[in-house]
């Protein structure tokens, strides 16, 4: 009898795209799909952090922010994960600001386990901070509710188009810095579930992501239905720069940044 696995992810197009295959029955006929039935949840990513807690869902979308405090309920998996080369999160104000300024502002953040916040906190310790909702964060700049944001998801293609300056990208930042990949998020698996279940949903995860690149005006189309204001040309782009090759697998590098970034060794189930 195929074994029930709930799985969550945030209603981010990139997530969406990667998921694509497993959602949308294009692998089917596949013989590690076939060992699952799925049921899926989509949730803000820093909900799906609070939850990851709770081990709410077998397989979960998280930030690396929260893995060290997860390790021992989750592993994670090599495929999905979002990490890209010398880009990431975005510092951006209403008034041109410089490093130093930031001090005297407050920044709003994505959540406290974002791997936005902590590279922020690696980038410049001990600013003052509120939490708001990512998909809120644009917005309140833009009506002068707000003066600092760290932007993740959609919002680093918009701001431009709202006037913003930017403070600093903090995956450059890490790349000048570290010589890095920076990254954000993965999939991790309840490690409480059998090995072999594991590593046949590991291989599942692999192929769907292989498969949402190689038909991907398809995995755009249903992206589309998930990227906030966003035209079905900037989807394409926001999700051919953030589903790449360490999407597929990490690797070394991608690894090593995840070490990093964490000050630990993560925990990995190879796809």
């Amino acid at each position: 009898m195929p074994t029930h696995l709930l799985i969550a992810h945030s209603p981010d197009s990139d997530d969406a795209y990667m998921m694509a295959p497993l959602a949308l029955g294009w692998m089917d006929q596949d013989r590690d799909r076939q060992e699952f039935t799925f049921e899926f949840v989509r949730l803000d990513i820093e909900k799906l952090n609070q939850l990851s807690f709770e081990e709410r869902f077998d397989v979960s979308a998280i930030s690396f922010g929260v893995y060290p405090h997860i390790q021992n309920q989750y592993d994670l998996l090599t495929a999905g994960s979002s990490i890209q080369e010398g880009t990431g999160p975005l510092i951006v104000s209403r008034l041109s600001l410089g490093y130093d300024d930031l001090s005297s502002h407050t920044v709003a953040i994505p959540g406290i386990h974002t791997s936005a916040y902590l590279s922020m906190c690696k980038y410049h310790p001990n600013l003052k901070v509120c939490v708001m909702a990512f998909d809120e964060i644009l917005p309140s700049l833009e009506r002068g509710e707000i003066d600092v944001g760290l932007l993740i998801h959609e919002s680093q293609l918009l701001y431009q188009d709202k006037g913003l300056h930017l403070v600093a990208d903090l995956g450059q930042w890490w790349k000048q810095q570290f010589d890095l990949p920076l990254p954000m998020g993965g999939n991790a698996i309840r490690r409480a579930l059998p090995a072999d279940t594991k590593q046949t949903f590991a291989r599942c995860m692999k192929k769907s992501v292989m498969m949402a690149r190689e038909r991907h005006d398809e995995s755009v189309d249903y992206a589309q239905g998930f990227g906030r204001n966003m035209d079905r040309e900037m989807v394409s782009r926001y999700v051919s720069a953030w589903v790449n090759e360490f999407t597929v697998d990490p690797g070394y590098r991608g690894r090593l940044a995840v070490n990093h970034l964490l000050d630990l060794e993560a925990n990995w189930i190879q796809g």
